[in-house]
């Protein structure tokens, strides 16, 4: 009998048979087989049946999608052993033997770089073929694409790839449907050919492109190589191009590197040759459609309700804060939540490299980095803005991320008048914040000496939070301290709330307990004084 493995967004698994057939799964009690209870899953999401001899999967038009291998399936597609479904947050690998060859509830593989199902490329020569096709129909080369709106290029592209499709009908593999190559075609042509679907799958988080031939994503903190690839390297090259040209940036042999930003908001970093020797290089990082909130955090185990308590507290009564963390950490997700904890009565500047922020508050200006033109002229770095900033009768100055010279500025915003001020921080722990912060201020070109620079740190920052992505994948925030002052040239700070980590479970995720510490911050005690309230429960440590 064929079973399907099914794995949630835990990392638990279940076999499920595949009896009877056809076998139906989706959202709603009573009428599918298999019932997978999510926001993101269809009432009656998708079948699979046994017709010609052979396992098929059905979408059943559902609103999310259904995905084999990363693929959207359009209609219908053939299933072969090990295939992997995605519905949701959900994965359910396909066995069609009696008895599948994985042990259920044990850890997903340790492969660094695991590969989904067979490899099942779509033809390079054929794609070729077909866009030639469509290139002669519809001259795209020389067409305006700005006259005309996504609907009516899309529209009449359809039409001539489908023309195409059927002409070379006999090159086509038989496990790839018309309707699919004529989706991947067009996506190439207009869109943005094989990150299309990864874009639209909710379960993706991160997009990594290494050259035409190789599309990592990251699911669930977890690295995959998935079977899409574009043509070549000039038609990932004109995909990167495309995702430019709305915001007006480059990228070139003269200017190699460029950050960006998609329609969505979701972070965009592009490097090709000659600096990337490998070929153009693309990297996505994901936003969520819908922000996330603090419940949401709580709910994913990121924090706990008494850190989220606590974080509001401190942002409502104008304590200056800085997010610190490494790279994929959710620095920025949680400088968004923090900046939503800001009264929309005030008025808010943020400064990033690309605009990447969604307040929700109405009085916000969002202010955006500039490179230098062809030309080399044009430059405005994110020092100059933070300082302009300062003359936009700022309430509350948000930078997106301090790397440089402009680290200066922000303290000087926030011993000014500018309290309530937030920023992030790449580093390694909450000491190491004190230290980068140190290294960026003299980056700034002024002969400081380092009490005076550790003076204007302690006077200028409250907290700081920190978070980090652990071996398995998720995201935590792990401590939160407070900067109570200076003992001769050391900063002293203590920590609020901490998670204290106890090791890894069956399956491989971390188990801990994230707890106060028992410390009243100083500057509660100073709220409580002025007569505002504040519940001391919120710092007592949990019982372990």
């Amino acid at each position: 009998m064929a079973v399907l493995i099914l794995r949630d967004e835990s990392g638990s698994a279940r076999s499920v048979p595949l009896d009877p057939l056809p076998f139906k799964i989706g959202k709603k009690a009573g009428v599918n087989h298999l019932v997978l209870d999510h926001p993101s899953i269809s009432r009656e999401h998708c079948i699979v049946a046994y017709e010609d001899k052979a396992y098929v999967l059905h979408d059943l038009g559902s609103r999310n999608g259904t995905f084999l291998n990363s693929a959207k399936v359009i209609g219908q597609a053939p299933l072969g052993e090990r295939n992997v479904i995605r519905i949701g947050p959900f994965t359910l690998t396909f066995h069609a033997g009696e008895a599948a060859p994985e042990a259920v509830g044990k850890p997903p593989s340790s492969a660094k770089h695991p590969r989904l199902g067979p490899d099942r490329r779509t033809p390079v020569e054929l794609k070729k073929k077909i866009h030639d096709e469509i290139l002669a129909s519809l001259d795209l080369k020389h067409t305006d694409l700005t006259e005309k709106t996504t609907e009516e290029v899309r529209g009449k592209t359809s039409v001539a790839a489908r023309a195409a499709v059927a002409k070379f009908a006999s090159e086509r593999p038989s496990w790839l449907t018309s309707e699919a190559l004529v989706k991947e075609v067009v996506d190439e042509a207009i869109a943005l050919g094989a990150l299309e679907d990864f874009l639209a799958d909710d379960s993706v988080d991160e997009v990594m492109v290494n050259g035409w031939d190789k599309i990592y994503i990251e699911r669930h903190g977890r690295l995959e190589l998935t079977d899409k690839r574009f043509t070549s390297n000039e038609q990932l090259l004109a995909v990167i191009r495309r995702i430019l040209a709305p915001i007006g940036r480059r990228v070139d042999e003269s200017s190699p590197m460029v950050d960006a930003r998609l329609a969505d908001g979701s972070r965009v970093n592009a490097i090709i040759p000659p600096l990337a020797l490998t070929g153009p290089t693309l990297t996505i990082r994901k936003f969520a459609r819908t922000p996330f909130t603090t419940t949401d955090l709580i709910r994913f185990g990121s924090l706990s309700q008494a850190m989220a308590d606590f974080l509001q507290i401190g942002v409502v009564n104008r304590k200056n804060a800085v997010i610190s963390g490494g790279t994929g950490s959710g620095k920025t997700t949680l400088l968004n939540i923090l900046s939503g904890f800001i009264p929309s009565t005030e008025r808010i500047i943020t400064i990033e490299d690309a605009a990447e922020l969604q307040l929700a508050q109405e009085h916000v200006i969002s202010l955006e980095s500039k490179p230098p033109s062809i030309e080399g002229k044009g430059e405005v770095p994110i020092r100059k803005l933070v300082i302009n900033a300062l003359r936009m009768r700022p309430d509350r100055i948000v930078v997106g991320e301090c790397r440089g010279g402009e680290a200066l500025d922000m303290l000087q915003a926030m011993n000014t008048g500018h309290d309530g001020s937030l920023t992030t921080l790449h580093a390694n722990s909450p000491r190491d914040v004190l230290a980068r912060l140190e290294t960026l201020v003299l980056m700034a070109g002024l002969d400081l000496p380092s009490r005076a620079i550790r003076e204007q740190i302690t006077a200028a920052i409250s907290l700081i939070v920190h978070g980090a992505r652990l071996p398995d994948g998720t995201r935590k925030i792990t401590n939160i301290s407070e900067i109570t002052g200076m003992e001769q040239d050391t900063v002293i700070m203590q920590p609020i709330f901490e998670f204290r980590q106890k090791g890894y479970d069956e399956h491989g995720r971390v188990l801990g307990v994230m707890t106060a510490t028992g410390a009243i911050p100083k500057f509660v005690q100073e709220l409580r004084e002025r007569g505002v309230p504040v519940d001391l429960a919120l710092f007592k440590p949990v019982e372990e």
